[in-house]
């Protein structure tokens, strides 16, 4: 085990991944394959369900990897040799990132036939936010470097590596389709004769959707519970107020009211069960890195960007600074809208938080 947090976790598989273009099955009728993904977070986890849908034997998937050659090809070798001749009969996307819904409108075109349609699954709001995500500008670009320099970015190598990132989510979401059916909090899915409940998270995406199945056991929780990384929590240029780390925290906190023994599945790292023990273990770091935050803008007022290395005490690329910007700003709302920090645009153009009084 890479550290302690994950040694307190169980593995049912073990180390046991599967090879590219395979799949191994995980509970009944559930099976998990991996896709690459170019970033320093290297893979994905996305999750194939034997499934029935009026009459036609198939399957659905939950989430889809970006939109790479690579990774359709992987889909291709999966099509060939996992599917058992059936068809993808619907896809579901847990919530608009790039790894998530990147190839949506290419499985659901892939799939679709004269007689049937197979039709994306989601949240109405992260339909909306990836079908503005996916035209040029519509999340990167000079916008979001004005953001990152509010907040104290003034690399400008990296502020226009930022400017030049406007085609980065249309990149790897080049399309979405066109209609979907929405998912919500609450709601319940039959795939394959099982009920899957719908759990809305938020903090992380818009209206992330995790499912849950009283009758395996077994939550496929997306992004809102990883076993070895903390989910990134940011706030964005889109929306410069937002305050979503206490969304987080509640979110993952209602997921208390599952089975502690229940299986999770998640998008990133292996399966495991320990959910319990993972919630607090991300409640703690979060309350680690909110007390850091508030004892350095004790000492000083500081930027997000001055509290980089306070909170992320390794080299960061340009992909991890944009998070860790994002999540370091989220941070400082908490505080300041739980009254504990005032924040104050400067002279400089900077924008700092410091103690009241």
């Amino acid at each position: 085990m890479a550290n302690a947090q994950e040694a307190a976790l169980h593995y049912p598989l073990a180390d046991e991944l599967p090879a590219p273009g395979k799949t191994l099955e995980v509970a009944p009728g559930v099976r998990w394959l991996r896709m690459p993904l170019p970033f320093a977070l290297d893979h994905i986890n996305l999750w194939l369900l034997r499934d029935e849908i009026d009459g036609v034997a198939g399957w659905t998937v939950v989430d889809c990897g970006v939109a790479t050659d690579t990774t359709r090809a992987l889909w291709d070798q999966i099509f060939a040799d996992e599917l058992q001749g059936l068809p993808m009969l619907r896809v579901i996307v847990t919530h608009m990132h790039p790894d998530h819904l990147g190839l949506a409108h290419w499985l659901c075109e892939r799939w679709s036939t004269p007689e049937r349609e197979c039709r994306l699954w989601i949240s109405a709001t992260d339909w909306n936010a990836g079908r503005l995500g996916s035209r040029r500008g519509g999340f990167d670009g000079d916008g979001a470097a004005r953001f990152y320099a509010l907040h104290g970015l003034v690399d400008t190598a990296a502020l226009a590596q930022v400017r030049a990132r406007s085609d980065y989510y249309p990149s790897l979401v080049p399309q979405v389709p066109a209609r979907f059916r929405r998912l919500m909090d609450g709601m319940m899915l039959r795939i394959g004769g099982r009920s899957w409940q719908c759990i809305a998270g938020y903090g992380h995406a818009p209206e992330h959707i995790a499912l849950h199945c009283q009758e395996l056991h077994t939550l496929i929780s997306g992004d809102m519970v990883l076993p070895r990384i903390s989910t990134n929590v940011s706030v964005f240029y889109l929306e410069p107020e937002g305050d979503p780390l206490p969304l987080y925290l509640r979110s993952i906190a209602a997921l208390r009211a599952l089975p502690a023994g229940t299986l999770v599945l998640p998008s990133h790292g292996k399966p495991f069960t320990g959910l319990h023990t993972r919630i607090a273990q991300l409640q703690a770091h979060h309350e680690e890195r909110l007390a850091e935050v508030m004892a350095a803008c004790s000492e000083a007022p500081q930027s997000a960007a001055e509290l980089l290395p306070v909170m992320f005490r390794r080299k960061l690329d340009l992909h991890q600074t944009t998070f860790a910007m994002g999540e370091a700003i989220a941070h400082l709302h908490a505080l300041a809208d739980d009254g504990q920090l005032v924040g104050v645009t400067g002279t400089d153009g900077v924008r700092r938080f410091h103690a009241p009084g």
